[in-house]
C-alpha cells in the first residue's frame, strides 16, 4: 500500500514533464497494440515508425530524471511521455504533408523580437541571448530547432483555422438578440410546497410501503482495529519501521490469514460494530469501512492511522421508521418527491398548452414579482442556464427556472426590448472575439476528426514493457 502517509514519510522529488501545446486528438484512433514484429519500434503511425531509440532520446531530452521515472512508473509516466512523442511525430507528418517551412529570415526575426533578449531601448542584445542559453543549458542550434518546430506547429494551426471569421451580420443579429432586455414576472414555487413538518405519519408509512424495494439499505456487521505508530512500534512518528509492520500485515492478508490471527500479537482495542449503515451522523472510520465493504478483510488508510477490518455479515433491511435518523431521511425523501411531482405537473400543463395567465395568478396569489434581465449574461436573479433558456423562448411563454440556491420559480416572459449598442463597446468587441474563437474551435474539432480517420496509431506493448523494465 502506498498511501499519503507513506508518501509523506519519504523524500519527494518532483520531476518536470515537458509538454507541447497541441489539440488533444492523440490515440483517439489508436489501432490495436501489436505484440510481435520489429522490437526496435515502440510505435507506428501509418507507415512511419517510432523507434525505441527515438523514445530513449526523447526521454533523455525531456528533463525527467531517471529517479522520477522510477517513482512514477505505476502512474503511467512512460505512457504519457510516449503519447507526447507520438503527438509531435504526428504533427511533423502533417507539417510535411502541407509543406510548411519557416525561413531563416523568419526565425531570425522571431529571435530578435523576443522581449527576453532586448535591452531597455528595445534593441536586440546578443549577450542576453547567450546568457539565456547558458542559464537554460541549451545550445543556439538546439534552441533554434525547437523554435522552428514550434513556429511550424503554429503555422499549421493558423492554416487549418484560416478564414474562420463569423460574418458580421450574423454576429450583430446574435448580439442584439442576446442583449435584449427581458421583462418577466415570477413567483417562487416554494409558496405552494408543504413543509416537512406537515408530512403525516400515515404518509410516511405509505411512502415506505410504495417504495420499500428502493428504500432497502445494506447493513454490515464487522470488527476493526485502529493501527498507528504508537501501537505497532511504540513511537509517535510514521517512519520506515512502521511501514515495514504495515507491509507485514498486508502480506498476511494476501496469504489468506484471518482477522483474529493477524491481530493476536498486536495490543490494541478491537471494536465490534453491528447493523451499521451510514446516516446523516458522520462516523469517519465506520463510514470508510462501509465504503470498502466489497472486500471482506483489508487494511485501509484513515486520516492519521490504518484500519484493519473484517466484515462478518452483510444483509438488506427495510427502513426502520422508529429510528429518528431513518425517519428524518424518509420525511425528506417524501417531501422532495412531493415537490418534484408538483414541478412536473406544472411543466406538463405548460407543455400541453393548458397553462394560462388565470392559472398563473391563481397559483402566485400575492407572491408574484417583476424583474428585468439586462442580457443573456445577467444571472443576478436566475442561474446562467435558466437565463439562456429564457432568451430562447417567445414572448408570453411560461417556464420553470432556478436560481443559484436551486430554488424553483414559475416565470412568464412579458416582453423583450432591443438595446442599442456601439461597435466600439467592450462587450461587443468581447462578443466578436468569442464568436470567432468558437468558430475556430469548431474548425479545429472537425480537423480532429479528420486526423482520427487519417492516422492509425499502433503501439508495441512488448517494447513498452521492455523500456519500463530498463528504468526499474
Amino acid at each position: 500500500m502506498i498511501g499519503s502517509l507513506r508518501n509523506f514519510a519519504k523524500t519527494k522529488l518532483a520531476g518536470v514533464l515537458v509538454f507541447i501545446i497541441i489539440i488533444p486528438f492523440v490515440f483517439w484512433g489508436m489501432g490495436s497494440m501489436f505484440n510481435s514484429g520489429n522490437t526496435n519500434n515502440i510505435a507506428k503511425i501509418n507507415k512511419t515508425n517510432v523507434s525505441t531509440q527515438d523514445f530513449i532520446d526523447y526521454l533523455n531530452s525531456s528533463g525527467v530524471s531517471r529517479k522520477t521515472l522510477q517513482e512514477r512508473m505505476n502512474q503511467g509516466v512512460i505512457e504519457e511521455l510516449l503519447s507526447t512523442l507520438v503527438s509531435t511525430t504526428l504533427l511533423d507528418l502533417e507539417i510535411n504533408d502541407f509543406d510548411i517551412i519557416v525561413s531563416e529570415k523568419t526565425l531570425t526575426r522571431k529571435i530578435k523580437n523576443n522581449k527576453t533578449f532586448l535591452d531597455e531601448n528595445g534593441s536586440f542584445q546578443r549577450t542576453e541571448y547567450e546568457k539565456f542559453l547558458l542559464t537554460n543549458n541549451m545550445t543556439a542550434p538546439g534552441f533554434e530547432v525547437a523554435l522552428r518546430d514550434r513556429e511550424k506547429q503554429k503555422h499549421l494551426f493558423d492554416y487549418i483555422g484560416a478564414g474562420t471569421i463569423t460574418p458580421k451580420f450574423l454576429i450583430d443579429k446574435n448580439f442584439k438578440e442576446q442583449n435584449n432586455k427581458l421583462t418577466v414576472k415570477f413567483f417562487p414555487l416554494k409558496t405552494l410546497y408543504r413543509t416537512e413538518a406537515e408530512v403525516t405519519k400515515e404518509e410516511i408509512e405509505n411512502f415506505v410501503e410504495e417504495n420499500k424495494d428502493q428504500l432497502k439499505k445494506e447493513y454490515i456487521d464487522y470488527r476493526y482495529a485502529e493501527l498507528n505508530p504508537k501501537i505497532l512500534i511504540g513511537l509517535e512518528e510514521f517512519n520506515q519501521d512502521f511501514f515495514d509492520e504495515i507491509d507485514k500485515i498486508e502480506d498476511k492478508i494476501s496469504n489468506g490469514d484471518d482477522f483474529q490471527s493477524i491481530i493476536k500479537n498486536i495490543k490494541t482495542d478491537i471494536k465490534k460494530i453491528n447493523k451499521f449503515s451510514p446516516s446523516s451522523t458522520k462516523r469517519v472510520n465506520e463510514d470508510l469501512i462501509y465504503s470498502k465493504r466489497s472486500t471482506k478483510i483489508d487494511l485501509i488508510e484513515s486520516v492519521d492511522s490504518f484500519l484493519l477490518y473484517s466484515i462478518t455479515k452483510k444483509y438488506d433491511l427495510n427502513p426502520d421508521i422508529t429510528n429518528q435518523d431513518t425517519k428524518n431521511e424518509i420525511i425528506e425523501l417524501a417531501y422532495q418527491k412531493e415537490k418534484f411531482d408538483l414541478n412536473r405537473s406544472v411543466l406538463e400543463e405548460i407543455q400541453n398548452k393548458k397553462f394560462d395567465d388565470n392559472k398563473f395568478k391563481e397559483m402566485a396569489g400575492n407572491n408574484k414579482e417583476y424583474s428585468i434581465i439586462s442580457s443573456i449574461e445577467d444571472d443576478n436573479k436566475f442561474e446562467a442556464s435558466s437565463v439562456k433558456m429564457l432568451y430562447s423562448l417567445p414572448i408570453n411563454s411560461y417556464t420553470l427556472v432556478s436560481d443559484e440556491d436551486d430554488k424553483i420559480y414559475l416565470v412568464k416572459l412579458l416582453n423583450s426590448k432591443k438595446n442599442t449598442f456601439s461597435e466600439t463597446d467592450k462587450n461587443y468587441l468581447s462578443y466578436v472575439s468569442k464568436e470567432n474563437t468558437n468558430t475556430r474551435k469548431s474548425i479545429i474539432q472537425s480537423y480532429d476528426q479528420l486526423l482520427n480517420s487519417k492516422y492509425q496509431v499502433q503501439l508495441n506493448q512488448k517494447t513498452i514493457d521492455r523500456v519500463k523494465n530498463y528504468f526499474k
